[in-house]
């Protein structure tokens, strides 16, 4: 199949639209990226790699980097994990603070806010040192030493994290945060602020698409059945509160981030990322979105 033909073809009729999206203001670092920058990367579990645009700019993955933090602590935990956090649907913004109330202080899943803070609060009890931990793991997992956190993002995460010490001060209060809040809240921020582009997203994310295992190494990360898991719940809870639609459109397991980045998996296939800065009003790229629709009309190649 013609990949980068068909990206070519795909992207030329959404520039034909409107782009209605916006970039994230609320965190000021993202709010001066190009708006207008737009990559793709297809790789597949044997090996080949299709890219087109800016497949190599990088940009900070934001929520993305939740899916991974997930993957580490679940590898160690196993099934403990469900024991601090639910695996649910949210039905609400990603930050909401009712529902964390409700719910008495257990997330509803570990890829909305509340759910990545406790994954980072599993971490820190964990690792011995978590931020070199998760980015060592990251790196192996892409093959690529290079990739960092920007502690510009970092910052400024953290000077607008008003809701999100809400958060974890509202599951310390029920019991389900073990450690200190600034320790967990730094190792949370900094993941938020890893830089990748979708060359290296697509690589990275190749062994939920292989079963559990990195292909070009033959590292087992997660077994079989967790490997399962991991993508029904992206499949479920990977955009925020829009992952029902995303299934409905795409029909993929993925995950987005308010930086503009999207990754979605075709297990015993593919991974395919891509990157379009503006958003949409629940949070995940506008265009990014339609691409991926798109994509999976045109070549047939979703899950369904």
């Amino acid at each position: 199949m013609h990949y980068e033909k068909i990206f070519e073809e795909i992207f030329r009729d959404l520039q034909k639209k409107e782009d209605k999206g916006e970039v994230a203001t609320y965190i000021p670092e993202l709010a001066s990226v190009d708006p207008n920058q737009f990559g793709v990367y297809l790789k597949t579990v044997e090996g080949n790699g299709y890219s087109f645009g800016d497949a190599e700019k990088r940009f900070s993955i934001q929520s993305i980097a939740k899916v991974l933090s997930f993957v580490l602590a679940y590898g160690r935990l196993k099934s403990d994990v469900w024991k601090r956090t639910n695996l649910e649907p949210a039905g609400t913004p990603f930050n909401s603070l009712l529902q964390l109330e409700v719910d008495r202080g257990i997330p509803r899943n570990p890829f909305i806010n509340a759910g990545a803070i406790l994954i980072c609060d599993i971490l820190v009890s964990e690792l011995e040192n978590p931020k070199d931990e998760i980015l060592a793991f990251v790196r192996a997992l892409s093959g690529n030493d290079s990739i960092d956190y920007n502690p510009r993002v970092a910052q400024s995460e953290k000077e607008m994290g008003n809701r999100n010490y809400a958060m974890i001060y509202l599951m310390k209060s029920f019991g389900n945060i073990e450690n200190k809040i600034d320790t967990v809240m730094d190792l949370y921020f900094h993941l938020c602020s890893l830089e990748m582009n979708c060359k290296e997203l697509g690589s990275t994310f190749l062994f939920l698409a292989n079963n559990g295992v990195v292909p070009w190494s033959g590292e087992r990360i997660l077994s079989p059945s967790r490997t399962k898991r991991t993508n029904a719940l992206m499949q479920t809870c990977g955009f925020y509160d829009e992952a029902g639609e995303f299934t409905f459109k795409v029909g993929l397991p993925g995950k987005s981030g308010v930086g503009g980045g999207i990754v979605a998996v075709h297990p015993g296939r593919y991974t395919i990322a891509v990157w379009s800065p503006k958003l949409n009003s629940k949070g995940n790229s506008y265009r990014g979105m339609l691409f991926l629709e798109q994509f999976t009309t045109v070549t047939n190649l979703s899950i369904f």
